[in-house]
């Protein structure tokens, strides 16, 4: 049974987390389906929307969704399902060529609190929440969250959300800088759409942009600068530089087509 769905609507591909069941906990196979489904939008969308179906975004890691893998030694290895699944596809959501958006509903806890928090722009309804829940059960947080979380809010906010396991309300996750909008639930998905669509109706340079965004987390000042230039050598390049430059000189808006 499917675990996610995948609408294209123009230039935005609309997926959705749709086990409403478990609050669309995340396992191997809901994953393998995602992956395929932000390799789709990548070849014929220019902006990706994730969203959950039902109650929440996600709960999390789906734990019981089988045994897990074990090592040499015959004993449980989570970080094999880690190695194997989800880190190649939190890499991908990290170095996608379009723009991502994540559109929040209630709980996004665990490593979905990490597929929501990868978005580029990320709308949270009013009632979201965000819970990193590891603690609860004695793991430690994954799908990039130790990595991405001191970088978004800063090392004493990322250990206390980490450490404590407390529930970040949208409002906070708003003030403390981990959300681009706070908006009324009935308001989420049009929300987030609406950005989706701006960006969709961009340049080709937006995914430029998210990339040098990304790389500029490790990149050195001399290795920015020439992912800079190296960047601008290939949007200079495009027809949606053209467009734009002819459009300026016009004094009429651009319409750009994503090449």
């Amino acid at each position: 049974m499917a675990k996610a769905k995948y609408e294209l609507d123009g230039g935005v591909a609309l997926i959705t987390l749709t086990d409403p069941a478990t609050l669309n906990a995340i396992s191997v196979e809901m994953t393998r389906e995602l992956t395929a489904f932000f390799q789709r939008a990548t070849s014929e969308a220019r902006c990706v929307v994730l969203t959950g179906e039902g109650r929440g975004f996600s709960s999390g890691a789906n734990l019981a969704s089988g045994a897990p893998p074990v090592d040499a030694d015959g004993q449980p290895d989570l970080g094999g399902r880690l190695e194997t699944t989800f880190n190649p596809f939190v890499t991908m959501l990290r170095d996608l060529p379009i723009p991502y958006v994540t559109a929040v509903n209630g709980v996004a806890a665990g490593i979905g609190c990490s597929f929501a928090l990868l978005g580029d722009l990320i709308v949270a309804g009013e009632s979201a929440y965000f819970l990193q829940a590891f603690r609860r059960i004695g793991l430690v947080p994954d799908g990039s969250a130790t990595y991405h979380l001191p970088r978004m809010i800063g090392r004493a906010r990322a250990m206390e959300m980490m450490l404590l396991g407390d529930k970040i309300p949208a409002k906070t996750a708003l003030e403390w800088g981990l959300i681009n909008r706070c908006v009324p639930d009935a308001d989420l998905l049009t929300t987030a759409k609406a950005l989706a669509t701006e960006l969709a109706n961009g340049p080709k340079s937006l995914g430029m942009i998210r990339r040098l965004g990304w790389a500029s987390l490790d990149n050195t000042w001399e290795e920015q600068l020439q992912a800079e230039r190296q960047m601008q050598r290939e949007a200079g390049r495009s027809e949606d530089f053209r467009e734009g430059v002819q459009a300026f000189f016009q004094k009429r808006p651009a319409k750009f087509s994503g090449a």
